[in-house]
């Protein structure tokens, strides 16, 4: 599952690498029409979380995978018969929707899986991804340096080529124990009222919801790095356009080298709850350096981006760990697929909204932006702490929560209408 894993990121790294200039050279789409396809695919992908998690209740996740992998093998395939807006929306739509079901798929496949090793599990896959993305990223430079519409064309086969050699690999795994979820009904008597017990539902247990809006805004540091950092870098300060890779090739060494060591230290619940105040406070550190970047020339506004680069990687390696282990933790067992297809929202709706605010908002706003932006994370990381760990404390002192919706139980009184 590994190796699939990193087959599916290093064709998913040379998508990303070269999606925009596909888009612009190849097919002729200009700089809004990128953004509104953009836009409208990853709203739409939003909606992969739950159906994702709604499938696997019900299906094998080896199976839904290895379909996961085909379709978006499938819909890269197509890219190359796409000559317009109206073709391409579609067709991208439906990778984005794939791309956060088969996410969803992985995540429990781990926790089915690694069981009480999760931690260790989601370190290596974080690992494995992050090496995958930066062999993506370097077959797509050579084929950027050609430059040809037949070297974009192979690069694009050669990633839905990767989803296919991933879904045979997931073929040669086992199916992960436990799967799909069952929810045990008790057996039916004549002095209850109502028969009818719902298996539990995260979209009715409000603190799992609370935990899911809060976790939105702790994932903003892939979009702060990817879109935050260049954006304010070419428009705010004076510091040469060559230091925008750099922040991408610290963040991948940075992950590949300490990914492991962090995990290692997040190796229960309730640390998992203290690195999102540690997740809040680094981002706060890297949003305050990012607003005095301007002030500076342009070597001071490069030491002082490098720096908020590495930083908000440091608060990568926390949320990867904690909001992926509290998101298992704090679902009931016997529905955890649903409940993990809703926590996968939080990052879909941070990849699609994380974009706007940050340059419609935070870049308008100027420093005070990024000084207000970093304050509302810390904020919300406490807030989310604590809850969380209420949450948990409620679980431990009652094994059994209430996760079923039932009805009182009456005697019927003998002889009664």
């Amino acid at each position: 599952m590994l190796v699939a894993l990193m087959l599916d990121r290093t064709g998913t790294g040379v998508w990303s690498s070269v999606s925009v200039l596909y888009f612009t050279f190849v097919i002729g789409l200009d700089a809004g029409r990128i953004g509104l396809l953009l836009g409208i695919a990853g709203a739409a992908g939003i909606a992969g979380s739950p159906i994702g998690g709604r499938l696997a209740g019900r299906h094998s996740l080896r199976t839904l995978l290895i379909g996961a992998h085909l379709l978006r093998m499938a819909a890269v395939a197509l890219l190359l018969v796409c000559d317009s807006f109206a073709t391409l929306l579609p067709v991208v739509t439906v990778l984005y929707i794939a791309d956060r079901a088969a996410k969803t798929w992985e995540t429990l496949f781990a926790a089915r899986a690694a069981g009480e090793q999760r931690v260790t599990y989601r370190a290596l896959s974080r690992v494995t991804m992050n090496a995958g993305y930066a062999v993506g990223a370097g077959v797509a430079a050579l084929g950027i340096t050609v430059g040809t519409r037949d070297a974009y064309s192979a690069l694009v086969m050669g990633d839905a080529l990767s989803f296919l050699i991933a879904a045979l690999l997931v073929g040669r795994t086992r199916e992960a124990s436990g799967a799909p979820d069952k929810t045990e009904r008790p057996e039916r008597s004549e002095h209850t009222v109502d028969d009818q017990v719902s298996a539990p539902t995260p979209w009715r247990d409000l603190g799992y919801l609370r935990f899911v809006l809060l976790d939105t805004p702790l994932n903003l540091d892939s979009t702060i790095l990817s879109v935050g950092l260049p954006l304010w870098l070419v428009n705010h300060t004076t510091a040469p356009h060559t230091v925008v890779p750099t922040f991408l090739i610290l963040n991948t060494m940075l992950v590949v080298a300490f990914q492991m060591p962090v995990s290692r230290r997040i190796d229960s619940p309730r640390r998992a709850g203290w690195a999102v105040v540690a997740y809040g406070s680094a981002l706060l550190a890297c949003c305050v350096l990012i607003a005095f970047s301007s002030a500076g020339g342009a070597l001071v506004s490069s030491v002082l981006l490098l720096a908020a680069a590495v930083l908000v990687t440091g608060a990568e390696l926390m949320r990867a760990v904690s909001s992926w282990e509290l998101a298992v933790c704090l679902a009931p067992s016997q529905a955890q697929s649903a409940y993990l297809g809703v926590a996968g929202i939080s990052t879909s709706v941070a990849q699609s909204v994380g974009p706007l605010l940050l340059a419609d908002a935070v870049m308008v706003a100027g420093p005070v932006g990024w000084l207000t932006l970093g304050a509302a994370v810390m904020g919300l990381s406490v807030v989310q702490h604590r809850s969380s760990l209420s949450r948990l404390d409620t679980m431990t002192s009652n094994p059994e929560p209430r996760a079923r919706l039932t009805r009182a139980t009456t005697r019927v009184p003998t002889g009664s209408s």
